[in-house]
């Protein structure tokens, strides 16, 4: 079971309600107090994404909750379609894509192509992650491949308000990534240019490495640097992600967890996934 204190977050209450911009959703979205499962929903007219409570209860504080966003990476790469499909089976509303150029990180992932036939293939939000040098070369390009979310290093780029700021004015929402070593106070000039916070708990590469507890010290900071300037980005985690981590991340401040090796090389994949869902998604609180 989770447990934490109520923390409000510019003046709108409990952690979790603030992500989107209130736009008609693509598709209609129960608002019964009774759901405990957050979900996002693609809109018609933009990337932005809809964070929808569970009501009046989780709004006053009972409730702690998170998102997964299950990575693609660790799928198999022969049957992509089918990930796809357990991941929106087991109820999940978004999926992740790690694009990896060889230089930035060692390996090499998937690219543009790849990218849009996953979006002509789901409606589930794409969250796409960009380890990739120079990221303004290429951004122009994945924005047109139809993702909902980007986010680029703040370590890859010297043009990185430029590149928020090509991310945003296509209506998606941006996000920055930091690598293991570069502590949050990097970003401390850039709070309200960017949508997302990415932590990196594990080094990059197609081979999950293993979770780096500070981590948890990382996330805490960056709730801290959140709360302190009263501004609302959301704060993702990825690497090395296992339901033993779970508790401590969502506790010390992440909305959105990544986790891959976790899911896809369990024996059932779409168990496993219901299983994290249900964890974080209406754990209850001392109130």
């Amino acid at each position: 079971m989770l447990l934490a204190n109520p923390r409000p977050l510019g003046g709108e209450g409990a952690r979790g309600t603030r992500v989107g911009e209130g736009v008609q959703a693509k598709r209609g979205i129960s608002r019964d107090t009774t759901l405990l499962q957050p979900r996002y929903s693609r809109p018609t007219n933009c990337g932005s994404l809809i964070y929808v409570s569970p009501g009046k209860d989780f709004a006053a504080g009972p409730y702690l909750m998170a998102l997964i966003a299950p990575s693609l990476l660790a799928a198999d790469f022969a049957r992509l379609g089918e990930a796809l499909r357990t991941i929106k089976d087991a109820g999940a509303g978004m999926v992740h894509v790690d694009v990896m150029d060889g230089h930035f990180v060692e390996d090499i992932s998937v690219g543009q192509p790849v990218v849009r036939g996953l979006r002509n293939a789901t409606d589930l939000v794409l969250d796409l992650h960009l380890l990739i040098e120079r990221p303004e070369r290429y951004v122009e390009e994945f924005l047109a491949t139809g993702a909902d979310r980007v986010a680029v290093h703040i370590e890859a780029t010297t043009r990185l308000h430029e590149v928020l700021e090509a991310i945003r004015a296509r209506r998606v929402k941006a996000g920055v990534a930091l690598n293991p070593s570069t502590p949050v106070e990097s970003l401390v000039d850039l709070v309200g240019e960017f949508d997302y916070l990415s932590i990196l708990s594990s080094d990059p590469g197609l081979s999950e490495r293993a979770f780096i507890p500070r981590s948890l010290d990382k996330v805490r900071a960056a709730a801290a640097l959140r709360d302190q300037r009263r501004a609302d980005f959301v704060i993702q985690v990825e690497g090395g992600i296992r339901l033993e981590h779970m508790e401590a991340l969502v506790l010390a401040g992440a909305d959105i967890l990544v986790a891959g090796s976790a899911i896809f090389n369990s024996e059932d994949p779409k168990a496993r996934l219901g299983e994290m869902l249900r964890l974080v998604s209406g754990s209850r609180r001392n109130v």
